[in-house]
């Protein structure tokens, strides 16, 4: 059977697992980069929240022979741990009062997303721009997030100034930045340490004394991680660490990496190099930028190559 089919099969048998108190229907949802994602969502009498659960990974396990009966039980069973038996009190969200310490920000690219961009404030960053969405709940198992759109703007009173500050004073309470040497990320990737592993690495609070040819600039959750390069003082502050120039690669929307800057490296390469990498190891969806871009260590600028200085609204 092809996805949709796939899709509806699962539909059909999570209804007849849950009966009538909970409804399981397909669903479609427009992600980062105009990507579209399938699955089903799930929705419980009684409640206002209802989680969507996207099946391309059990799809996967299906085309290499797991059952449909072994992946429905896997997905009732990741239901079962993000589900909710009681509504979200949503009247915080009438009021940017109400929001105001709970409002981040994100980075994505301009040019793949002019339609969403249309819809939602935002502030650019470089080539980027920073869109802004209220955490309503985060951690390692789940993340539950309203995307600030023009409507609720209008609805709260609000302006994108207001948004930004609140927004870049929470990021650095809420996701706090991390840098790490390339060889504690791929550490982290073989044995999958959480946050609370008590392993943790970062160079910015002067944890982890080791030096790379490489670095990860991400957050604690290492979801859109990407955006702590609009920190304020978090560029400096890399480059203090380093004591030269450097290259910001945008491995993906959830990271950076960064490159201390060396007669070994030339920035056409570099642009060579992430664009390889996002054709051929980045989902569509988690893609950021085509390009790296070169931090001057003496003046703390940004520049798309070592000629063209970056605009952004917020340095």
């Amino acid at each position: 059977m092809d996805y949709t089919e796939f899709t509806r099969a699962v539909e059909k048998m999570m209804n007849q697992r849950l009966g009538d108190s909970e409804r399981v229907s397909s669903y479609t949802a427009i992600k980062n980069n105009g990507t579209e994602k399938r699955g089903i969502m799930v929705e419980k009498k009684g409640v206002n929240i209802s989680p969507a659960i996207y099946l391309e990974e059990y799809y996967e396990c299906y085309q290499n022979g797991c059952s449909i009966e072994g992946i429905v039980d896997e997905v009732m069973g990741f239901y079962e741990c993000i589900r909710r038996d009681e509504s979200w009190d949503n009247r915080s969200l009438m009021s940017f009062e109400g929001i105001r310490d709970k409002v981040v920000f994100r980075l994505i690219n301009t040019e793949k997303n002019l339609d969403f961009l249309r819809t939602v404030p935002h502030r650019d960053v470089f080539d980027l721009s920073a869109v802004f969405y209220v955490l309503l709940e985060m951690n390692s198992e789940r993340t539950a997030a309203m995307t600030v759109k023009n409507s609720h703007m209008l609805q709260w009173k609000a302006d994108v100034d207001m948004l930004w500050n609140a927004a870049v004073e929470n990021a650095k309470k809420i996701l706090p930045a991390e840098l790490f040497t390339m060889s504690h990320a791929l550490g982290e990737l073989m044995r999958g340490l959480s946050e609370n592993s008590g392993e943790s690495e970062n160079l910015l609070v002067g944890k982890g004394g080791k030096r790379d040819g490489m670095y990860v600039l991400s957050n604690q959750f290492r979801c859109y991680g990407a955006a702590c390069v609009a920190y304020p003082h978090i560029l400096n502050m890399i480059g203090q660490i380093l004591k030269k120039d450097y290259y910001i690669l945008p491995s993906s929307v959830h990271e950076v990496v960064i490159v201390p800057g060396s007669t070994e490296f030339d920035i056409d390469e570099l642009d060579e190099m992430v664009k390889e990498i996002n054709d051929t190891q980045v989902d569509e969806e988690d893609i950021l930028s085509d390009h790296a871009y070169f931090v001057e260590y003496s003046t703390g600028k940004v520049y798309l190559n070592k000629g063209e200085e970056a605009e952004s609204d917020i340095f």
